[in-house]
Formats: C-alpha cells, structure tokens, sequence
C-alpha cells in the first residue's frame, strides 16, 4: 500500500522536536512572485541554526525532466550536483525559540498522498499551528507597502492583515490543499499570500521577503533578522524608480496603480485595489501585454540611443 510515511524519510541524527512548536512552510515551482518563498528559505537557513528532521522522496514527488538537477562542470568533469530538495528542519530563530520549516520544491505528482504526510507529520509532531506562505504577482505598485491575502483559521489575522479578500477561483498551490485539510481536522492553519508588483514579479525583489518574514513573525511571534534584506530592497527599489524615471509609460503605469490602491486603502467603495476602472481585475493576457509595450519601448529608445 502506498503509505504516506514512506514518501520521507526520518533523518538518522533527527533531533529530538518538542510538542507545541509552529510549523512554517514555503514551497517553491509553480510561483514565486518576486522570489520572495525562496529568499525567505535562503535567509532563514543561511542565517539562523537549524537540522534535518527529515526528507521527501523526489523519486516520487518530482518530474526531474521538468526540473533537472543543476550540475557543476569543470573542463572535463562533473565536479558537483545540486538535486532539488524538499526537507523539514528543525529551526531556531534570532532569540532561539525553536520551530518547524517545511522548505523545498512543489511536487509535481502524488498530491493527495503528499497533503497526508504533511498533515500526519504535523498531528504526530503535536505542532500548535501551521503557517505557510505564497507570493503572487498583482497590478500593485512597487511604491506602497506589500499587502497580504490571509486565509485559513486565525480570523484574528485575516482581519488585522489581509487586505485583499477576494472571492474568485485560481489555481491551487500544494499548500492550499494542506491548509484545507488542516482546517477540516480542526488544527490552527494561516496561509500568508503576498501581493507582489506584477512587473517585478520576474525578478528577485527583496522588499518581498522582508514582507513574508514580517508576516510570519506577525502569526508566529518568531523573530528574523531582515537589515540585510532591507539595505538590498533599497538598493533595488532605487534601482527601480531610476528606470521609473527614464520611462513615461511606465511612470503613468506605476501612477494609474497608485491612485487606485490608495483610493481602496482610504475605504472607497472600490471592490479592490487591484482592479480596473470597470472592476475588474486585469488577466494574465493583459498583464504580459502590458510588459511586452514597456520592453518593447526599451527596446526602441535603446535603439535610438545607439543610432
């Protein structure tokens, strides 16, 4: 039989994991807008103290043709591989209280089966709540703090955090099934969505982890160090506004987003800060479209430049 526990296995220096912590997950590969999930991985495991309590199997999770180890190649050989992972740590953070991080790719197959484990490994490791976390791309602008999307359980933090509450249809992330399956058994679940600038969703934007560490420690009470985060995000926002600047369309664009999340954030009786004129939001279509002009005109004044 296909037993949810044999999809990991448990680490055989596994720590011993006290009842009662928070469990804190992030997965990353169907998306990641503005690379805030990974950077919250990458901040949280290169900086604080933390060890293995177990590892997914991508055998069976991962379509390793569609995600392909990378190699390191010198000259004539292979002298390393990076496989993708997806492991459960045990973590301490900056005042060290000790939690849980779920880290690592989306699966690719065996979701049901997956969305068991997870939640088995949650009720046999007695955590008091699970928070997991997203970043989408949205039509907001850079220039106003990042807004959050909050579900699950904790009707204190959708009402103290989540600004944008839609009712809509959209395609899942593995993590939505495990709040749905959590919250149906009665355990504490938040899922923390962040509302990232569409236009920087490509990129690797810093402010956008500040944001999720700033989030989770809001619904955990753990703390993170972010200072070198916020020196990158301030020099990539200045970045930002330099090419701003340099762009009327993209000036119009940013201020078209502006007035209508502010108009939103004052109490208007707008159905979102994300929408048009005619209350709609703009579709994934509309969006690239939208960036195909700005590269395009880039593209030309570069030209021009150069003539």
């Amino acid at each position: 039989m296909n037993h949810p526990e044999d999809l990991y296995t448990v680490a055989a220096a596994a720590p011993t994991v006290p009842a009662g912590l928070h469990l804190v997950a992030g997965l990353t590969g169907f998306v990641d807008a503005g690379g805030a999930v990974a950077q919250v991985a990458s901040s949280i495991l290169d900086g604080l103290e933390h060890e293995l309590v177990a590892e997914f199997d991508p055998d069976a999770l991962l379509d390793w043709r569609a995600r392909r180890p990378v190699i390191t190649f010198e000259q004539d050989h292979i002298t390393a591989i990076d496989p993708p992972r997806l492991v459960l740590y045990l973590v301490r953070d900056e005042l060290g209280q000790p939690f849980l991080f779920l880290t690592g790719y989306e699966p690719d197959f065996q979701w049901n089966r997956f969305v068991r484990a997870v939640t088995e490994l949650a009720d046999r490791l007695q955590v008091a709540d699970t928070t997991w976390l997203q970043s989408i791309p949205m039509p907001v602008p850079h220039t106003r703090p990042i807004s959050l999307t909050v579900s699950g359980t904790r009707k204190d933090l959708v009402e103290q955090m989540s600004v944008w509450k839609p009712e809509t249809q959209a395609p899942a992330n593995v993590l939505h099934l495990v709040e749905h399956r959590l919250a149906e058994s009665g355990a504490q679940v938040t899922g923390l969505v962040l509302l990232v600038p569409h236009y920087l969703g490509d990129t690797e934007f810093p402010d956008a982890a500040v944001a999720g560490l700033s989030a989770v420690s809001a619904a955990t009470g753990l703390i993170f160090a972010t200072d070198a985060l916020r020196e990158s995000g301030r020099e990539f926002l200045a970045r930002v506004d330099e090419q701003v600047a340099g762009n009327a369309e993209l000036q119009r664009l940013v201020a078209v987003l502006e007035e209508r999340h502010d108009t939103y954030m004052e109490g208007n009786p707008v159905a979102s800060p994300l929408t048009n004129v005619d209350g709609e939001v703009p579709t994934a279509d509309a969006i690239a479209a939208e960036l195909e002009r700005f590269l395009a005109d880039r593209r030309s004044e570069g030209d021009a430049a150069s003539d």
